[in-house]
């Protein structure tokens, strides 16, 4: 899975480059499909808000899963990301609805404290599950998905700067990857996707790696 995306905490977008990611408008769907279909990580070196042990398997089992590596000092992509998909969740019905998680993974774990990612996420909505950890680790986790992320660097200026990928992962039932919303994807898109993503019993029917 080659694609590319980053933003940072400078305050500039470097926007999104796309090298052979895949097919647009797959079943209708707006994001892009991977031309790989990786499966779902554990993730279980990391851990929740509270620091008990996370499995996202576990605790996203049988749900449509919307994953995203980002901060929560970041000024642009990671709060209208997470702003637009709780905006498209209070859209969508309520049966579907219940069937989506959502995780965010903080890239910034020595200032995203379990407390802070706490506040910062009910922002948007009280559900969504925020994982940290090890940079190291969330790294390696990261661009095992084909996430770049590099380690927040301190500007001249004192501010922090975190590049990492912007891509939304979405994983089907089956614990696959299934399509990939990319920075700028709408509310709207998000609203007309979901309820075909919870349709689905296994994913979508492509070759698995």
């Amino acid at each position: 899975m080659l694609l590319v995306a980053a933003c940072s905490g400078s305050g500039t977008d470097d926007g999104v480059t796309i090298v052979d990611a895949g097919d647009t408008g797959d079943d209708g769907l707006h994001g892009v499909v991977p031309t790989e279909l990786p499966a779902k990580p554990t993730l279980n070196t990391l851990t929740d808000v509270s620091g008990a042990p996370f499995d996202l398997r576990a605790r996203t089992s049988g749900k449509v899963t919307l994953l995203f590596f980002g901060y929560t000092n970041c000024p642009d992509v990671c709060p209208t990301t997470m702003a637009d998909i709780a905006a498209a969740l209070g859209e969508v019905k309520p049966d579907v609805r219940a069937q989506i998680a959502v995780v965010f993974v903080t890239s910034d774990p020595d200032r995203d404290t379990g407390p802070v990612l706490t506040r910062w996420l009910r922002q948007f909505d009280a559900s969504f599950i925020g994982v940290r950890g090890p940079f190291d680790q969330i790294q390696a986790d990261a661009e095992a998905l084909g996430v770049p992320l590099a380690k927040p660097e301190v500007q001249a200026d004192g501010s922090i700067q975190v590049a990492h990928g912007s891509q939304v992962i979405a994983f089907s039932r089956d614990d696959r990857v299934r399509v990939l919303y990319l920075a700028g994807t709408s509310v709207q898109n998000y609203i007309d996707d979901l309820p075909k993503l919870t349709a689905e019993r296994s994913g979508a029917e492509q070759p698995r790696t």
